[in-house]
C-alpha cells in the first residue's frame, strides 16, 4: 500500500515539524501568506477550540468558515472544515494531500454549464423555427 506523502515527508514527519520548517516546503506565495497568518486569528482560535473538544462527544464537528484563502497547516490534519462557496458550506476533510494549498481550492464556486439546443430568441436564425 502506498503511503501518502507531502514532498517526500510522511504524515508523522510533518506532524513533528515546526511552522518554519513547513514554510520552507511551500511555494513563495504560500510562505508570504503564512507569515501574515495573524490576519486570521479567529480561524486559528476556532481550530484550537475544536481540537481541544475533539476528544469529547463531538468528534466529527465541522469548522464552518468563509476564509477561503487560508493556507492548510499540518496541525489541521484530520479536521473537517465547512468551506463556504457562495451558496453552501462544502465539507473538506484535511489529509496530507491538502497541505500547503488553500481551503478555497476544495470548495468550487462554479458548477458545470450544460448548454441545451437553441430556443426561441437564442440566435437570429432561431426566430424562424416553428413553435410546436
Amino acid at each position: 500500500m502506498k503511503k501518502e506523502t507531502y514532498k517526500g515527508y510522511t504524515e508523522e514527519d510533518i506532524a513533528g515539524m515546526n511552522m518554519g520548517d513547513f514554510a520552507k516546503l511551500t511555494t513563495s506565495r504560500e510562505r508570504r501568506t503564512l507569515k501574515n497568518m495573524k490576519r486570521n486569528p479567529v480561524l486559528l482560535k476556532l481550530v484550537n477550540k475544536v481540537k481541544s473538544i475533539r476528544e469529547g462527544p463531538k468528534k466529527d464537528s465541522v469548522i464552518k468558515t468563509r476564509i477561503r484563502d487560508a493556507i492548510i497547516l499540518p496541525e489541521w490534519m484530520g479536521l473537517t472544515f465547512g468551506v463556504y462557496n457562495g451558496k453552501e458550506y462544502k465539507r473538506v476533510k484535511i489529509t496530507v494531500n491538502h497541505l500547503g494549498k488553500r481551503l478555497g481550492d476544495f470548495a468550487h464556486t462554479t458548477g458545470p454549464v450544460r448548454h441545451s439546443g437553441p430556443g426561441v430568441g437564442a440566435t437570429r436564425g432561431s426566430k424562424f423555427v416553428p413553435i410546436k
